[in-house]
């Protein structure tokens, strides 16, 4: 059976774009129940500045209560002091964000892509001194929300500068939801040329409700990694317009009856959804939400 793994971003992409805070405990409590689901690979946090974000506060006690021998956990970072900080709170996997777009990059961090990319050159660097496992995200790879379309030679040029830094995957992101299959079919199978199915890895958004068939696709180029949310959770607070993440359960679901093997016990997913609507307080869940409940309780 052909494995998948599913990234669940919710705790950190997902909550950060919340109205609501939750606490570091609820957060754990979160990753827990995801990961007594089956899951085993986790967005747990991102040490970024508490006034930037505010509900990523207490990023290293997040760290401090998991049980980093149940999961792989990564963690966000913007920049060599965030990079500092998820080292020495024991994050053993980071992940740095370049948007694709100077505007975006500006927006989002305060920095050209210039800057930005070398701050991300300089961070993928060091954690691989450190035996860290370095990741990247290449952010608005289809369209960004304030320069429109992308041009696919820039996120090829990108993430081969990822690569060559020394990333060990780099994951294509399409941060607002604009992408449509057959986009995603013709950037993919590019960048699956070039380097290689094993270290890309993708993450979609469901603004335009093709986010599912978005993961599809890619998985038709041989993309074996795909990040989800818990109950849709999430978006970008630097992306006008972005809204939720593709829902884990809609994924997992589609893959589980497809034959794939994710390893994720979806009735315990549900588990995940709904203590996600009680820490939140408000209604929460994929598109599948009501077939489970009905005939999966």
């Amino acid at each position: 059976m052909d494995k998948v793994i599913v990234n669940d971003v919710g705790p950190r992409d997902g909550l950060q774009n919340d109205p609501t805070e939750t606490t570091p405990e609820q957060r754990v409590d979160l990753i827990n129940l995801l990961v007594d689901a089956g899951v085993r690979s986790i967005e747990a946090a991102s040490f970024v500045s508490p006034k930037a974000v505010p509900k990523m506060a207490q990023a290293d006690k997040v760290f401090s209560l998991l049980d980093q021998s149940r999961c792989e956990f990564s963690a966000l970072v913007p920049n060599m002091k965030g990079y500092e900080l998820a080292k020495s709170a024991g994050a053993r996997s980071i992940g740095v964000v370049l948007s694709a777009t100077d505007t975006m990059n500006r927006k989002n961090i305060n920095m050209s892509l210039d800057q930005a990319t070398g701050v991300c050159i300089d961070v993928i660097k060091a954690a691989s001194i450190d035996h860290v496992t370095p990741r990247a995200y290449i952010a608005v790879a289809v369209e960004c929300p304030y320069e429109g379309s992308v041009d696919a030679d820039d996120i090829h040029a990108l993430t081969t500068r990822m690569f060559d830094a020394g990333a060990a995957e780099v994951i294509i992101a399409d941060t607002i939801g604009a992408a449509n299959p057959l986009q995603v079919k013709s950037l993919f199978t590019r960048l699956v040329s070039a380097f290689g199915a094993r270290a890309l890895s993708a993450h979609f958004h469901d603004t335009r409700a093709m986010a599912l068939a978005n993961a599809w696709q890619a998985m038709e180029c041989g993309i074996r990694k795909l990040d989800a949310s818990i109950g849709g959770l999430g978006g970008c607070p630097f992306a006008p317009g972005a809204s939720g993440n593709l829902a884990t359960e809609d994924l997992v679901l589609m893959l589980n009856q497809a034959g794939f093997d994710t390893g994720i016990d979806i009735v315990k997913l549900m588990q995940a959804v709904k203590f996600a609507e009680k820490i939140v307080h408000h209604p929460v869940g994929g598109k599948v939400r009501p077939y489970l409940e009905k005939n999966l309780a």
